[in-house]
């Protein structure tokens, strides 16, 4: 499953690219218009963007641009869907970072099929590959965690709480998120297990100095930091606040 914002401001094609989406299994947000994709990408980074050439004020092509522009969106996977199909159309599209070109009307099957072969491209490593991050060293394929070169033991659920984490670097994830990408949407549990969950992988993470990857962001959820560095170990007290 990936989160897809889709910049579309024609309703009725907006909600049916949404409802195919989320049939495929994606999560999905939806912006009617340049201003709103770009507050709605400062606020989360999605996985992938399908972006409308044709917007109201500001175009897609100039959108795509800005966001290429800014270091933490240069690598954002981005899918133009434009009625505009000549072949000069096609190549300024893909010249200002464009991933692929959907030209419309295009069938569902099609658009879905670009999309998972820009998200293989994007992330080419195949399920079982192992995950650094920072000091962090999983590997799924043995299900082993290593942490600054001294091994950490898991619990199943810690263990895949850390993997998402570790695949999903210096994103911030807000309980709910992490329920459904986690635990998967057909699971009915308080979102406060999350924070239990956090609090055993802090623990586990402690003797080797990087409990303080997984950062608190205060209102909104968690995220895992790139450096032990960047953020210091919470308090007791900090720990029984909530996220």
């Amino acid at each position: 499953m990936a989160h897809i914002l889709i910049v579309e401001d024609e309703p009725a094609i907006a909600e049916l690219l949404a409802m195919n989406l989320r049939h495929d299994g994606h999560a999905v947000r939806c912006a009617a218009d340049g201003d709103a994709a770009w507050l709605a990408v400062q606020r989360e980074l999605p996985d992938l963007v399908l972006l409308d050439w044709m917007l109201p004020g500001e175009s897609g092509i100039a959108l795509a641009r800005r966001w290429r522009a800014e270091a933490r969106t240069r690598q954002l996977p981005l899918v133009m869907l434009t009625a505009r199909s000549q072949e000069s159309d096609v190549v300024q599209g893909l010249d200002v970072g464009a991933d692929d070109y959907l030209a419309k009307p295009f069938s569902t099957p099609e658009l879905l099929a670009r999309i998972r072969a820009v998200l293989r491209r994007r992330a080419p490593q195949t399920l079982n590959a192992p995950v650094v991050a920072g000091a962090l060293h999983l590997d799924p394929g043995t299900m082993r965690v290593q942490a600054s070169g001294q091994d950490v033991h898991l619990g199943p659920t810690e263990f895949r709480l850390l993997r998402f984490l570790m695949n999903h670097p210096e994103r911030v994830h807000s309980r709910s998120q992490l329920l459904d990408r986690v635990w998967g949407d057909h699971v009915f549990i308080e979102e406060r297990t999350v924070d239990v969950h956090i609090k055993r992988l802090r623990d586990a993470l402690a003797a080797s100095g990087c409990a303080g990857m997984i950062e608190t962001v205060r209102g909104a959820g968690y995220r895992l930091a790139q450096s032990p560095l960047a953020s210091a170990q919470l308090t007791p007290a900090e720990e029984a606040r909530p996220a």
